[in-house]
């Protein structure tokens, strides 16, 4: 099944309405250049605040899903007929979470996708906002085909990329918050090139852009085949739109899915990858 995407690299402004109806006009223009999925980067509506230890606003930015942004999004995508992966900062009660809703082509929430793993550096201090995710690595039946999400610090792990694998993804889609030059000699690419080869699936990165108080965004989002070849590339610290078509059945061909996975031995590895205190 060949998939057209769009990865919506946008900057975001301090205000949400104006960085909402962008998102709903680029989902537009992506639907009239032939997508059938769209997806935006970390945080889309709003400022970067994990650049602030603490940010006095940053509730303020925070709603449950379903609410009324995912409404928005949901109805735009059922009228497009648009698998959309969004991003935005959840609130689930007393607790807040980085999450990404999937919504398939006719509107509905699949699920919600919440940040793992939560880190804290210097303009990254995540920890103050965001609880750990607390629902695994899902993989969703959309209708472009089995969708996975991988939110910025997540793309780290190893076993997190692995268990989309796992979950047969055929597509992993990674919104990000990312500068530029952020890790050494490539590896910002080397590793999903990496993890999108040894699980045999198309790895999309969808990275922010723009300057806020602290921060520079790089753009250059990019696709991943499972070969671990780059398909497409955004542009360097700018807006852009990137649309690649995917052959989905280039998974199942992949050296992962005909070689690799076959001689995998997971009954030995148990230990290894939990070792007792």
């Amino acid at each position: 099944m060949t998939v057209r995407i769009a990865l919506a690299q946008r900057a975001a402004t301090d205000n949400h309405d104006l960085n909402l109806r962008g998102a709903l006009r680029t989902m537009e223009e992506a639907a009239q250049r032939g997508a059938q999925f769209f997806c935006v980067p970390e945080l889309a509506l709003t400022p970067f605040f994990p650049q602030y230890a603490r940010h006095s606003h940053a509730q303020a930015y925070a709603e449950p899903i379903p609410g009324p942004t995912t409404d928005r999004v949901a109805a735009r995508a059922r009228e497009l007929g648009l698998v959309t992966v969004f991003n935005l900062y959840e609130q689930a009660g007393d607790r807040y979470f980085d999450s990404s809703p999937v919504i398939d082509a006719d509107g509905t929430i699949l699920g919600v996708t919440r940040m793992v793993h939560i880190t804290d550096y210097a303009c990254f201090h995540e920890r103050a906002y965001y609880a750990e995710g607390d629902r695994g690595a899902p993989v969703y039946d959309t209708a472009v085909g089995r969708v996975g999400v991988a939110i910025c610090y997540d793309r780290h792990y190893p076993e997190y990329m692995r268990a989309l694998g796992v979950g047969r993804a055929e597509l992993v889609v990674i919104p990000q918050a990312g500068t530029p030059d952020e890790w050494p000699d490539g590896m910002y690419e080397a590793e999903v090139r990496t993890a999108a080869f040894q699980n045999g699936y198309f790895a999309a990165l969808c990275n922010r852009v723009g300057h806020e108080e602290r921060l520079t965004f790089a753009g250059e989002s990019f696709v991943v085949s499972p070969t671990g070849e780059v398909l497409a590339r955004g542009k360097r610290l700018d807006e852009d739109l990137v649309i690649v078509d995917l052959d989905l059945s280039a998974c199942a061909a992949s050296p992962a899915r005909t070689l690799f996975w076959n001689d995998r031995r997971p009954e030995l590895y148990g230990d290894w990858l939990h070792p007792r205190s």
